[in-house]
């Protein structure tokens, strides 16, 4: 069911409350539609309906227009044969045969999980892939084996390294799942900019400026239009200036690319192929696709496991209970606000922007779809 409520942002408009399974439904049946099998898609669904629960809607239903875009110039292939390139017994390459990266992500996350079991840790770089989702959602996959999950990959170069007007690196995040006993798992799941991509795009379609320090012009001025990619402008790495450490936010999305491009073999800095539609692609290749890499570390490896969780407990109660500053709140453990939201959004709804419904109904109307969303 749809409901609609004000909402309060850049003028009157109706705020769209859609159910969960709703969205689940429509993804799964578009993908299916435009050619992936009925397990690829409910792979693809699940990783997109995850980012919307946890309040990530920047990788989820935004995206769908957008790998629609790179299916049609030829970048997906949608019956993918996904190989293992290169392996030993606790690492692997693997080529993604340029499958929808949330295919390719979860075969190769699964894989170094196997390894894990065998050998303690489990290490896999992929090529040839393209844009995954939310990197937590493959590093969380290791926590039910009580294991910590480990993701990066590089993205579409919209990021100026300090000092610099040229886009070379992408928002390339990093993604930790560590288990523990009675407290929830500590889920940090970051990009090395202070704002991914498709959260601007969302200020966009809102009509919002976005905060200083976030991006810059062509010439590196600093800008607050969230449309500034789309003119020429960068991305800031994490810090925005050298005065704020900027430099080590380009150290951190450097590491992010040298794993996931150089090591996998697939295209890094620059040359990594784009995953929006407004940027050219680069004409130099340096690998294939999009690169990853997924670890899994096994806790009993290093020690028992109720030992390990147990000392997470009292890590995870320290800090909560650590004094907060005059008017600030309490400290935040990576991973609360993002279950926090997941469990509020399941029992009230996802909200859908109204554009975003927009570039659903384009699609409805490519693909002969029931718009199960209105």
């Amino acid at each position: 069911m749809v409901y609609f409520v004000p909402l309060c942002f850049c003028g009157k408009k109706n705020k769209i409350m859609i159910k969960a399974e709703k969205i689940e439904k429509f993804i799964l049946e578009l993908f299916q539609k435009i050619g992936c099998s009925e397990s690829d898609a409910k792979t693809v669904s699940k990783v997109l309906l995850k980012a919307e629960l946890r309040g990530i809607p920047s990788h989820g239903l935004l995206r769908i227009i957008d790998y629609v875009s790179l299916l049609e110039k030829g970048r997906i292939n949608v019956t993918p044969n996904i190989k293992i390139e290169r392996e030993t017994l606790s690492t692997a390459v693997v080529n993604g045969d340029k499958a929808l990266g949330m295919i390719a992500g979860t075969f190769a996350m699964n894989l170094a999980i196997e390894k894990a079991k065998t050998c303690g840790t489990g290490w896999v770089a992929c090529s040839n892939s393209n844009h995954f989702g939310i990197a937590g959602y493959y590093a969380m996959m290791a926590l039910e084996h009580d294991m910590i999950g480990i993701t990066m990959t590089n993205a579409s170069p919209l990021v100026a390294p300090t000092f610099s007007i040229s886009k070379m690196l992408g928002s390339n995040p990093l993604a930790f799942a560590i288990p523990a006993g009675k407290q929830p798992p500590f889920v940090a799941d970051f990009a090395t900019t202070p704002i991914a991509v498709g959260k601007l795009n969302i200020m966009s379609k809102k009509g919002l400026e976005c905060p200083q320090g976030w991006v810059q012009d062509k010439d590196g001025k600093t800008s607050t239009d969230p449309d500034i990619l789309k003119k020429d402008g960068a991305l800031l790495t994490l810090g925005s200036d050298y005065e704020h450490g900027s430099h080590k936010g380009f150290c951190m999305s450097s590491i992010v690319d040298i794993f996931s491009g150089v090591f996998s073999g697939a295209n890094f800095g620059p040359f990594v192929p784009p995953s929006v539609p407004y940027i050219p692609e680069s004409t130099e290749k340096t690998g294939m696709g999009t690169g990853h890499f997924f670890g899994a570390m096994r806790i009993d490896s290093f020690q028992e496991a109720s030992e390990f969780k147990a000392r997470m407990d009292k890590w995870i109660e320290s800090f909560r209970n650590a004094e907060h500053a005059e008017d600030k709140p309490n400290v935040i453990i990576p991973g609360d606000p993002e279950r926090e939201n997941e469990k509020r959004i399941s029992e009230q709804g996802i909200d859908v922007h109204p554009k975003i419904l927009e570039d659903v109904r384009i699609l409805v109307q490519k693909f002969n779809l029931v718009n199960t969303l209105e």
